[in-house]
């Protein structure tokens, strides 16, 4: 396509952006760190889930020293619940970098931000336009689909060719974000509403009528569906709490006891053997009802088991603790074990 052509592409997507984009707190700052916060946070998630983490992540850690002097069981605690805690630790990570090496402050250059733990090109490119005003190409799975239709792209290549070509010199921040817009509310994945596409006359995939992503889709690993009983055990207003493995799915975080039940084991049998002797300490036991959640490849059923006890509470061990439920927002807790917790109390 033609540079006039591209130019006009992106002066009406630049207009409808200004008048349609959605009012995000990210979008009102130009500072780099909460810029960093909020594209890190949208990795994987969607803009509603994160948007009150956002905002409680800020106000407790509001500047890059706050978060490299904080622990890092407080920031997994204000990330609990938002899942994939592979970001909050890279966030971490990379604060001390930035400490160190750089004053203080994220570093302006493309290829010095792609440097740092959980900055890749998406969001070193999304830091470089929207905090710095500098023409870098920001791609996530929206402005993919909108190039991809637009221009009949195949390939890798391809895209990051018309996303350098595109790409506006004096507001790259606004023409970047305008493409995920226009993905989010317009170019969906499934039935986009062309009619009000402000780049509809110039699309490929409107004149063929074929809107199927041409980008190669990555091998999917099998979806398992797995038994996971958990169990909840209060006790004069605490609940009993124990702490995963350093290493391994959800390292170091802490959850209700429970885990995934073996092939011809009853779900009590399972319940018992990772309990491992605290069921002794638990009393009668009755189901709660159910939860349902996804980690990884796994979707998982989770039956939710209620101990009560009315006595003075035990100390099972050095990797469990019995926390407060008026505390729970300070342990850095699995969504599992939140959705366990609340499907208990709210009986």
């Amino acid at each position: 396509m033609s540079q006039p052509k591209l130019n006009k592409i992106r002066r009406r997507l630049l207009a409808w952006y200004r008048k349609n984009r959605r009012d995000l707190p990210w979008r009102r700052t130009r500072d780099p760190y909460a810029i960093w916060i909020a594209e890190t946070m949208l990795q994987q998630t969607q803009v509603k889930s994160a948007l009150p983490y956002y905002r409680r992540f800020l106000e407790a850690l509001p500047t890059l020293k706050a978060l490299d002097r904080a622990s890092k069981e407080k920031i997994l605690a204000l990330w609990s619940g938002l899942g994939y805690y592979r970001r909050a630790e890279n966030l971490k990570r990379a604060a001390r970098i930035v400490m160190r090496e750089y004053g203080g402050k994220l570093p302006r250059e493309f290829d010095s931000l792609r440097t740092l733990p959980g900055v890749g090109p998406y969001t070193a490119g999304a830091l470089a336009s929207i905090a710095f005003n500098q023409a870098h190409p920001a791609l996530d799975a929206n402005a993919r689909r909108v190039l991809t239709r637009l221009f009949n792209i195949r390939g890798e290549k391809g895209l990051r060719d018309i996303g350098s070509r595109l790409v506006s010199r004096s507001q790259p921040g606004d023409w970047n974000q305008a493409l995920m817009e226009l993905g989010a509310a317009i170019c969906l994945p499934r039935m986009p509403n062309c009619r009000l596409c402000p780049a509809g006359g110039f699309c490929a995939a409107r004149k063929s009528q074929c809107f199927e992503s041409r980008m190669p889709s990555a091998a999917k690993r099998k979806i398992a569906g797995v038994q996971w009983p958990l169990a909840v055990i209060k006790n004069d207003g605490k609940i009993l709490l124990r702490r995963r493995p350093s290493a391994g799915l959800l390292k170091g975080l802490w959850e209700v006891p429970g885990g995934e039940r073996k092939k011809g084991e009853s779900l009590k049998a399972a319940l018992a053997r990772h309990l491992n002797g605290v069921g002794k300490i638990a009393g009668p036991a009755s189901l709660a009802g159910e939860v349902r959640h996804s980690i990884t490849y796994r979707r998982i059923r989770a039956p939710v088991f209620f101990f009560s006890r009315h006595k003075k509470s035990p100390r099972p061990g050095s990797k469990w603790r019995w926390a407060p439920l008026s505390s729970l927002h300070r342990y850095p807790l699995s969504s599992l074990s939140l959705k366990a917790i609340k499907l208990v109390t709210q009986r």
